[in-house]
């Protein structure tokens, strides 16, 4: 679509899954890419996760769909949170359970595929991530960034993995720093 448009380099930014595929664009269409922002990305589970998210995905995958579980990984019970979450639970209600297994297989084993690759990235690399956040963990941040070649960290404090909607200020802001500032390798949290 980039390269269809003619849009030159642009500033690509990508949550989660979305961080999956940003971070692909960014390996394999340099050229393409100013500045790379993965939200909430994952980067090299451990056997342990990797094994608890695929059994996720089969579960999904033979149309197990408990909405509840995502919420309660994405979520805390803050009542600050409870509108981002109702509104994240009525997305989940509505959306394809055959769109959403492939989806989430995809998503199961989607970190290893770009992996050994983000070293390549020389363009201004932001991981973010919430510091509650329990399957795209601030260690998985600091790895991407450390892997990158001009990568920086931003740990949301006291938000989990939809930081965006929970803590839209302190993201904006992350990410204006990453559209406007220099580089460091470390953003005081």
């Amino acid at each position: 679509a980039l390269e269809a448009l003619a849009l030159g380099p642009v500033n690509l930014a990508g949550h989660s899954m979305g961080a999956l595929i940003t971070g692909g664009v960014a390996v394999e269409y340099p050229n393409l890419v100013s500045r790379v922002a993965l939200l909430n990305p994952v980067f090299r589970r451990s056997p342990e996760a990797r094994a608890a998210v695929e059994a996720r995905a089969a579960e999904i995958s033979r149309g197990e769909l408990d909405s509840a579980a995502p919420l309660d990984r994405w979520f805390s019970r803050a009542a600050s949170e409870r509108a981002a979450r109702e509104a994240t639970a009525g997305w989940l209600r509505a959306v394809s359970p055959e769109g959403y297994a492939t989806a989430y297989t995809a998503f199961a084993t989607g970190d290893d595929t770009y992996a050994n690759r983000i070293g390549d990235i020389q363009a201004p690399l932001l991981a973010l991530t919430g510091s509650g956040d329990g399957n795209s963990t601030p260690a998985m941040a600091r790895a991407i960034a450390e892997a990158a070649q001009n990568g920086t960290t931003k740990i949301i404090e006291g938000h989990r993995h939809m930081a965006h909607l929970t803590a839209p200020n302190l993201v904006n802001h992350a990410l204006a720093n990453w559209l406007f500032q220099p580089f460091p390798r470390e953003v005081a949290s």
